[in-house]
């Protein structure tokens, strides 16, 4: 214990912290640096701050409400059903007469606002876990890795199916169990890391500066890991977005009137084969687009943040 203390008092331990120190800024002043440097990533950022402009302040021009129905088109939607500025149906309409612009801002706000909700806590409570379980092991770590390997097993859209069946199809419970689904996201990756740094000199001076096993986990080991939660975060968002879409093509996600992406292509596939193609082509275009550019920014940020790819 003296000549922990001692060591802690020295010189070098001070320089050996304040290099710590200046390294970390230097990361991320140089992940920093190799994001710019991605032209793919940069132009994907800028698409995706489109659409969430265009979910925020979309219907800031719509001429009409998701919900409401052109009565003057019912009976001719295949005719003059079709996208039109002079009739304020940017998009066209649906089989129903409603307008596609209004409904594909209303989608494009549902799994916008699923996937960063969903998929960001998902991130946060798995990685907690995943944490709490590298730190302490033992029989905690055990109980984790069984739980984890259990959940795996069921099918998600069975859960999803019996979960609606009891407490409905709003936005609130399809967020709600789309977190239930994914808690167990970036559990494994940041508990293999956890696991590397909880022996490291840097832990055990805090363990002998008296700080808890809680204060050691949150303020030195999670922020030598927060790199690899971020870059686990961007592959995390586009599946919970995939995931949400696909349940809502499935008919089990959001209930109307409410829209999504996944609900507007499936009502667009189903009646492509009546010629109004724009049905399924307006939705499934932002939907790619948002997939694209959260893909480019996951790549970009892995390639800025992954320290073995550093130089």
């Amino acid at each position: 214990m003296t000549s922990a203390k001692a060591r802690l008092q020295s010189q070098a331990f001070v320089e050996d912290v304040a290099e710590e120190m200046l390294s970390s800024r230097s990361f991320w002043a140089d992940a920093r640096a190799r994001f710019f440097k991605n032209r793919m990533a940069l132009v994907s950022v800028f698409m995706l701050f489109l659409l969430v402009l265009f979910a925020i302040f979309g219907n800031v021009i719509a001429q009409w409400s998701y919900e409401e129905i052109d009565w003057n088109l019912l009976g001719m939607i295949k005719e003059e059903g079709g996208p039109s500025i002079a009739n304020g149906h940017y998009f066209g309409v649906d089989e129903l007469g409603r307008d596609m612009y209004a409904r594909v801002v209303q989608g494009s706000r549902t799994s916008l606002l699923v996937g960063f909700v969903a998929g960001i806590a998902s991130v946060l409570i798995g990685s907690t876990i995943g944490a709490f379980a590298g730190y302490f092991g033992g029989r905690f770590d055990s109980i984790v890795m069984g739980g984890y390997t259990i959940w795996l097993s069921v099918p998600y859209i069975i859960f999803f199916v019996v979960w609606q069946a009891f407490f409905g199809r709003s936005l609130g419970q399809m967020i709600l169990v789309i977190v239930l689904v994914n808690w167990t996201a970036g559990l494994l990756i940041v508990r293999g890391q956890v696991m590397m740094l909880r022996n490291r000199e840097f832990v055990d001076a805090a363990r002998m500066l008296g700080l808890s096993d809680v204060a050691i986990i949150f303020r030195h080991i999670a922020p030598n890991i927060l790199w690899v939660v971020v870059i686990y975060t961007s592959m995390v968002v586009p599946e919970v977005i995939m995931m949400e879409s696909l349940v809502s093509f499935l008919g089990v996600g959001i209930q109307e009137p409410n829209t999504s992406w996944g609900a507007l292509i499936s009502e667009g596939a189903s009646t492509m084969t009546f010629g109004t193609l724009w049905q399924l082509a307006f939705p499934a275009a932002f939907f790619v687009i948002a997939q694209v550019s959260l893909y480019y920014i996951g790549d970009g940020l892995r390639d800025a943040l992954d320290p073995k790819d550093r130089l």
